[in-house]
């Protein structure tokens, strides 16, 4: 059964009295302790004043310790009584203060259910860039907050460009919208974060997050501390990582020939490419990134741009090895429609077949998720852009030896734009995870 912590929101309003039941809370463990130092003091007390006929019951401990006065065998009980009172007192009010700190209108109950239960979850690896992740991590924070977010740092274009040519740091843009999107959306200052300003000089077109994730990596040194910063500050679920901390520029060599340079020129370019590269050629991957892959449950690709999103995390030195030599269940989140410049007339298995190129040969996913279904009034721009959906092609799919997990990822909208469901993504990933982890 896939936990969604949306199921009990209803009863946890409505039943207040019976939610504090809900096992998992870590609640009612130090609530246990509390009753029973309680117990141990009153009993300590009745030793001392000789009431009866509690202290008849008592009478055989009192024989079995002859060499301890009524007095001091008293004063044991409310010793220890105390302790265990207080070390349950002082549990329960940290837990319920931990919660209340947290932000957001929630209840407090509904708030330690979700801390507790999510903390219990999954370790999920997502990898990508682009509105694809950050729409992916949008869905899974509702079933796990043990999420690392290994994010592409190869963009050069809008406001992260713009940051990135003239203070030197990485792209923020991308791991902006991953934190936003493992935070409270409903929480004001998430909002600020992703904030864009849209007169001033100089501040036209940037967003707060990423000019405060360029202050913060002026002070701390580096981007991984900045990023660390501004988690603590919207409290999200979960941890973000750039792919690496090398300023990684991308290139593309289309089958005509051309060599292009820079992550933003790609699209552009209107041609199919042959292969992609990273300038300089050996970046080198951060070790939390590793490590997170290794001890992973499960890996998720996609969805997201395929060549400017996904596989420039492919290309740098160290990932391709630690996903093939993770045991975590590993899935492609394939995009649903095809992107001009950089998928024109992709199939399923052109993007399956990418990414195994793209790393080495090795086939570093055991299944791909795909869209099964089409809005009825679909937009008529993807066709004048000429944008189509994405075709299942079992018959180049089958040989590959990956599992396809076709469901229906789209959310509704009266434009027929088609846009991944955030809930619908996690909540099918999540279920092939749970199906195919009792398999194995």
């Amino acid at each position: 059964m896939v936990f969604n912590i949306d199921d009990i929101k209803d009863n946890v309003n409505v039943k207040k009295e019976v939610g504090w039941l809900l096992p998992g809370l870590e609640v009612k463990r130090w609530f246990l302790l509390i009753f029973f130092g309680s117990v141990m003091i009153v009993l300590g007390f009745m030793v001392l004043a000789n009431v009866r006929p509690i202290y008849l019951t008592l009478e055989l401990i009192r024989k079995a310790a002859l060499v301890l006065p009524s007095n001091v065998l008293a004063a044991v009980f409310i010793l220890i009584g105390s302790v265990i009172f207080f070390k349950g007192w002082q549990k329960t009010t940290l837990s319920i203060m931990d919660m209340n700190s947290a932000k957001g209108n929630n209840s407090i109950l509904e708030k330690l259910y979700r801390r507790r239960k999510l903390n219990k979850g999954a370790k999920i690896v997502a990898i990508g860039g682009g509105t694809g992740l950050s729409m992916l991590l949008r869905g899974i924070k509702r079933y796990t907050s043990n999420i690392t977010a290994i994010v592409t740092v190869g963009d050069d274009g809008g406001s992260s460009g713009r940051l990135r040519e003239e203070m030197g740091i990485l792209p923020p843009g991308d791991i902006r919208n991953c934190i936003a999107a493992l935070g409270d959306d409903e929480d004001l200052i998430t909002e600020l974060f992703q904030y864009r300003f849209k007169t001033g000089e100089g501040l036209e077109g940037h967003s707060f997050g990423n000019l405060f994730l360029t202050a913060l990596c002026a002070i701390t040194g580096n981007m991984v501390k900045a990023i660390r910063e501004s988690a603590n500050v919207l409290n999200i679920r979960g941890v973000v990582l750039p792919a690496t901390l090398d300023d990684m520029k991308l290139g593309a060599e289309f089958e005509d020939g051309r060599i292009i340079h820079g992550e933003s020129n790609i699209p552009e370019a209107r041609g199919q490419i042959k292969k992609l590269f990273t300038e300089p050629e050996n970046c080198k991957a951060l070790p939390e990134a590793i490590n997170a892959i290794k001890e992973a449950d499960l890996i998720i690709l996609g969805p997201g741009s395929l060549y400017t999103s996904v596989i420039p995390n492919l290309l740098v030195n160290g990932i391709v090895d630690a996903i093939s030599q993770s045991k975590a269940k590993k899935i492609y989140v394939c995009n649903i429609m095809t992107q001009p410049g950089e998928t024109t007339d992709y199939t399923v298995a052109s993007h399956v077949n990418a990414i195994i190129k793209h790393s080495g040969g090795k086939c570093i996913v055991d299944a791909v998720l795909v869209n099964n279904s089409l809005p009825e009034n679909m937009s008529e721009g993807y066709a004048v852009s000429g944008s189509i959906p994405v075709r299942l092609d079992m018959e180049n799919i089958a040989p590959i030896g990956i599992e396809v997990v076709s469901q229906k990822l789209i959310q509704e909208n009266k434009e027929g734009l088609v846009r991944h469901s955030s809930n619908r993504v996690a909540r099918a990933v999540y279920y092939w995870y749970k199906k195919s982890a009792k398999k194995s």
